[in-house]
């Protein structure tokens, strides 16, 4: 269907007359109106995701409502004769609450149950939700970290995790199959219920229960908060006071849900730009340890003291590894440590966390981008038990109550650890340093291009295929020793001139393995319009020299390896 059809389908009924009036006007500017109706929304890594607005390429009630019909669907054919359950969350996004009672009125439209939060909660607050109910499904109204003109629909199976293959294929199909026409907006308020405190109260205890160490009150640390204007100020506070820690500041002016984000140029704790308030009262408060969470608190970001008791804005992976290396040590004292134990991370992320594992005698696990690859772990290894892993975008997740990112349980699990540090004379930042002298100085960098619009996704498909036929044979004077190409599922050894198959669900990743032990991987995003290159280098521990001067050194190959790759 070309778009002057789609336009013309989307200027009459089913479609209401407002969004008519808004698709004639949009019509008018060729280039808007080419963006908004070139192609149908897809699933990616995080589910859906767009920029609100009328037509098929935008979030609004119709497509998302296509969705919700074609789910229903869906579940009614994989469950029948059974009483089917969904249950929706969202955050504090622009028109989140109104789209999920119109999603919750779809499903109860078709005779499917559904639990409706009655406020906005966290992403991972739904996925633990899924799981105590019983639930069939579970839907999330958000667009994580991204600018306010998105929003989003992540869908969740029975386990609490996100869609995979095969369901997210079948799913994906029977939506394009199911036509606005049958979408069925009236819903049965007989079998809608709202739901708050009692699945509050469950999933706050199961946090603490998998990341609560210290029992004790009146714990020293200080700590400095800010939800970013999104949701995780319904729990982590909260959390926090259960576990013990009187000394909190929330950043005032963020406060406050607010879909505009209206104090920072994104809602993102990857960037530090995010963290800037949170840190200047950190200052004034004489902090310990500074946390940001993103609008659905499946991300956090941490800052912490160095050595020179300077601010330091970790990133994801060493994030993960701080946490990841405590958790494995804790359970090594409790003797409830084996090797039928298992951590995970993913094909980006840096290989610190397999170093970690091997030195603790578990087994390692990695996946593709994207935490449902990791539930999807937990679910398929029943006979394993899952200690904790994360991925390299700020995601991380404790114990496997909760099948997605959990920037909850993450906090407070950092919160237990800098506050031990404290307590023994060290720092959360001594901590990291700890875990370099015994597995090697990792260094990762993620450059990250923007290019939006239908000439976006053409140069960013253009890019990934230049490399796939022309692929370096060495980088910086390294020799490339392992090309693995995850959308063919090859692995190609230059060295030895052999090729193995790779053991995953196609995914667009190229990852370039040099003899060093540097990883160069570049992959589109699969919930912006960008191309993504991951850099990870590594070098023995130097005990001779501080941490910054090794820095510095990894600092300037990181310089050189992005001026050769990047565009």
């Amino acid at each position: 269907m070309n778009i002057e059809t789609r336009i013309a389908q989307w200027l009459r009924t089913p479609f209401d007359q407002q969004t008519q009036n808004q698709v004639a006007l949009l019509a008018k500017n060729p280039k808007e109106a080419e963006d908004a109706f070139y192609k149908d929304l897809e699933f990616g890594t995080g589910g859906m995701r767009g920029i609100m607005g009328v037509g098929t390429n935008r979030i609004n009630k119709y497509t998302l409502g296509k969705n919700t019909q074609g789910l229903s669907e869906y579940l009614k054919e994989q469950h029948p004769n059974e009483k089917i359950c969904a249950v929706i969350a969202y955050d504090c996004r622009h028109q989140s609450k109104e789209l999920a009672k119109i999603c919750a009125d779809i499903f109860t439209a078709n005779g499917i149950h559904c639990y409706l939060f009655s406020d906005l909660r966290p992403t991972p607050e739904l996925s633990f939700a899924v799981r105590h109910l019983n639930a069939q499904c579970g839907i999330v109204l958000t667009a994580s970290h991204n600018p306010p003109e998105y929003n989003g629909f992540k869908v969740y199976g029975k386990d609490g995790g996100q869609l995979v293959p095969p369901h997210d294929e079948a799913i994906s199909q029977r939506i394009l199959d199911t036509a606005f026409e049958s979408i069925q907006f009236d819903g049965n308020p007989a079998l809608l219920q709202y739901i708050d405190k009692e699945i509050d109260t469950a999933y706050q205890k199961d946090v603490l229960n998998s990341a609560l160490f210290d029992k004790s009150k009146n714990k020293p640390l200080k700590i400095v908060f800010t939800p970013i204007h999104g949701t995780s100020i319904t729990a982590l506070p909260q959390v926090l006071e259960q576990a013990g820690y009187d000394k909190l500041t929330i950043v005032k002016e963020q406060i406050d849900p607010n879909g505009d984000f209206p104090t920072v140029k994104s809602p993102n704790p990857e960037e530090q730009e995010a963290l800037k308030m949170a840190v200047a009262l950190a200052n004034e408060k004489n902090a310990d340890l500074v946390i940001g969470t993103d609008p659905d608190a499946d991300r956090f970001g941490l800052v912490v003291k160095d050595a020179e008791s300077a601010w330091c804005y970790l990133n994801g992976n060493q994030i993960m590894a701080v946490l990841t290396d405590f958790l494995l040590q804790k359970r090594a004292a409790e003797n409830t440590l084996n090797s039928n134990c298992f951590i995970a991370s993913t094909v980006v992320s840096t290989p610190l966390i397999q170093q970690i594992a091997v030195h603790h005698g578990v087994q390692y696990k990695n996946t593709l981008t994207g935490f449902k690859w990791i539930a999807k772990l937990i679910e398929g290894f029943p006979e394993l038990e899952f200690i904790g892993g994360g991925e390299e975008s700020f995601g991380y997740l404790v114990g496997d109550s909760v099948r997605d990112k959990d920037a909850i349980s993450a906090s407070l699990l950092a919160c237990e650890i800098a506050n031990e540090a404290k307590n023994n004379g060290s720092s959360f930042f001594e901590l990291l340093i700890e875990c370099y002298k015994k597995y090697g100085a990792y260094k990762e960098r993620l450059v990250s291009i923007t290019k939006k619009g239908k000439e976006g996704v053409e140069y960013i498909a253009e890019q990934m295929e230049n490399f796939r036929k022309s692929p370096p044979k060495s980088i910086g004077g390294i020799d490339v020793m392992i090309l693995e190409d995850y959308l063919h599922l090859t692995s190609y050894n230059f060295k030895r001139k052999e090729e193995e198959k790779l053991q995953y669900s196609p995914s667009n990743v190229l990852i370039f393995k040099l003899e060093d032990g540097t990883k160069i991987a570049l992959r589109p995003s699969g919930t912006e319009p960008k191309i993504k290159y991951y850099f990870s280098i590594n070098q023995k521990f130097d005990p001779d020299q501080s941490w910054k001067e090794q820095e510095k050194t990894l600092e300037i190959r990181l310089d050189e390896l992005s001026s050769l790759i990047l565009p």
